[in-house]
């Protein structure tokens, strides 16, 4: 079927419409005010400076903004080292009401539930984290995250068969779904679990600016994602059961009536101008157009005339960008345009030899992002997240339906919800951090608990720590974060709950709020249904 629908798309493509661009040319004459482009960098919390051709709309971001590239994990802390923390890390005091805020938060293990409300069933509960050494590629030791077993013994107090549909809930995102899917298991056997998803489950911030005292303050704008900080974020989320229910149900169709211009068999004197690039410009009528874009570097426009250029770098080959370019109109079509070329992103001078084909079809919206979706999955993801099956790996009905909730939600689709972030239409930003945006994800499996006999459900899987950014300065560095809770979002009537440690001889204890106590032993404690959070920090022996 996706076949299918690739063919159709590409079908459309009639013969009579794919014009030569003549470098320089114009389509239909014109006038044209240009603004300078500018190239911005995206800041990913010190972990490494990304150098990287970057988007800005000038007369409208006068600011470094987080998150054109491609790492799409556009979290922003407070410069200020350690703010948000607890308190000082201690040895001797493992035992804590209050735990870490770090930096980059993993999110609880979640307990499972059904899509049936009211089941009457009852279940307890074991976690353990076991904290055997692991290593990297090389084989050096490596004590980095958790192998997490979540067992369930659900039992059935009446006198007929219960058939669920079981929904284990976990943390996470598609480019970590290759380490991090959990394997489910029925008194034993492995069961193949659908994979559902819910949408982004973070928000957006401000940028970080001087408030000229010393201090910072957040600019007031959306340009930045807010990844979930704490449980208290994914409390929010789930416990109405909205986000549950949404992603149970249908995606959004965006069968919307689109003009898509395609650029291909791009020609430029690589040899002498590296940077080569080449620019679109036209005019509409912002009243009646919108614009989106596909593997393009910059943009410029006027508001006040309607104004629009928008350029990329030539492929070359080498450079690491999409080969696939295209620009969607919604609405009024833009007409008439010019190409030129230039010798950098800036595009300041005009340069001879740069030429492409343009190719020009009438479709819906759906199926430019099925082609998009499609392209990104086999060309993309590996170059961003070093993903490289990532066709295997994510569902690609999931991924595609994420990208349509993600325009609905915050893009330009979504009314007076759009973001600064993807207010302005680049489709490159949408795709690409669908993939690493924060969500939470569900093996959905029925189950049939037999009347008076119990049913036993385990799931395994590797846990990531939340952690704060090596180079930080926060006195956490260092240290590893691990939490549960015990009934967010559950269906299920919990009887009992126990959490477990195994493979402890390489770890401290740091702070928690469970009752561990390694040095005599107490390394399995039971749970108290009354408190909905519990929290584990430790910290490797050789860090």
């Amino acid at each position: 079927m996706k076949g299918e629908r690739l063919f159709r798309i590409l079908g459309l493509v009639d013969e009579e419409l794919i014009e030569e661009a003549v470098p320089g040319g114009t389509v239909s004459g014109g006038a044209v005010r240009h603004i300078p482009w500018r190239r911005y960098a995206a800041i990913a919390a010190c972990l490494a400076v990304v150098c990287a051709v970057g988007w800005q709309f000038t007369d409208r971001l006068g600011n470094i903004v987080d998150g054109a590239g491609s790492s799409g994990s556009g979290i922003n802390h407070s410069p200020a080292s350690g703010e948000g923390q607890s308190g000082a890390v201690t040895d001797n005091e493992p035992l804590s009401v209050e735990g870490t805020t770090f930096m980059s938060y993993a999110g609880p293990v979640f307990p499972l539930t059904t899509a049936e409300p009211d089941t009457g069933l009852k279940a307890e509960r074991t976690l353990t984290w076991d904290f055997a050494m692991g290593a990297y590629a090389d084989g050096s030791p490596r004590q980095w995250g958790a192998a997490v077993t979540d067992g369930y013994v659900l039992t059935n107090p009446t006198d007929s068969d219960i058939t669920v549909t079981a929904l284990y809930p976990f943390a996470g995102s598609f480019s970590d779904l290759e380490t991090e899917l959990p394997a489910a298991a029925v008194d034993g056997a492995a069961v193949e679990a659908e994979l559902l998803a819910g949408a982004y489950a973070g928000g957006f911030q401000g940028v970080w600016q001087s408030d000229g005292k010393g201090g910072y303050v957040l600019d007031g704008t959306t340009l930045n994602l807010a990844h979930p900080d704490d449980w208290t974020d994914f409390k929010a989320l789930l416990e109405s059961g909205d986000y549950l229910t949404r992603a149970l149900g249908k995606a959004p169709v965006l069968d919307i009536p689109v003009t898509v211009y395609e650029f291909s068999d791009f020609q430029a004197p690589h040899e002498k101008y590296s940077a080569a690039t080449q620019a679109v410009e036209f005019t509409i009528d912002q009243e009646k157009t919108t614009v989106l874009t596909y593997g393009f570097n910059g943009g410029s426009w006027d508001w006040e005339t309607g104004w629009r250029q928008f350029s990329y770098f030539v492929p070359d080959g080498m450079r690491a960008e999409p080969e696939y370019k295209c620009l969607v109109v919604l609405g009024e079509d833009i007409g008439d345009y010019t190409l030129a070329g230039y010798e950098d992103g800036g595009c300041d001078n005009e340069i001879d030899g740069v030429s492409c084909t343009v190719a020009r079809r009438e479709t819906t919206l759906d199926e430019v992002l099925d082609t998009l979706c499609q392209y990104y999955l086999t060309e993309r993801a590996n170059y961003q997240y070093g993903m490289e099956d990532a066709e295997g790996t994510v569902p690609y009905g999931l991924f595609r339906r994420a990208v349509s909730e993600l325009m609905v939600q915050y893009g330009v689709l979504s009314g007076e919800n759009v973001t600064d972030r993807y207010a302005d239409g680049r489709l490159d930003d949408m795709v690409g951090e669908t993939m690493s945006h924060t969500r939470v994800m569900y093996l959905a499996f029925p189950v049939t608990v037999p009347a008076g006999g119990p049913v036993d459900i385990t799931f395994n899987m590797r846990k990531e720590p939340s952690y704060d950014f090596g180079c930080s300065g926060s006195e956490n560095v260092g240290l590893q974060g691990y939490d549960l809770v015990t009934r967010l979002g559950s269906t299920l009537t919990f009887t009992a709950q126990t959490a477990a440690l195994v493979n402890t001889e390489n770890v401290e204890l740091v702070r928690q709020n469970l009752g561990f106590d390694l040095e005599n032993g107490v390394t399995e404690v039971p749970l108290d249904m009354d408190v909905e959070h519990y929290y584990l920090e430790i910290r490797p022996k050789d860090a």
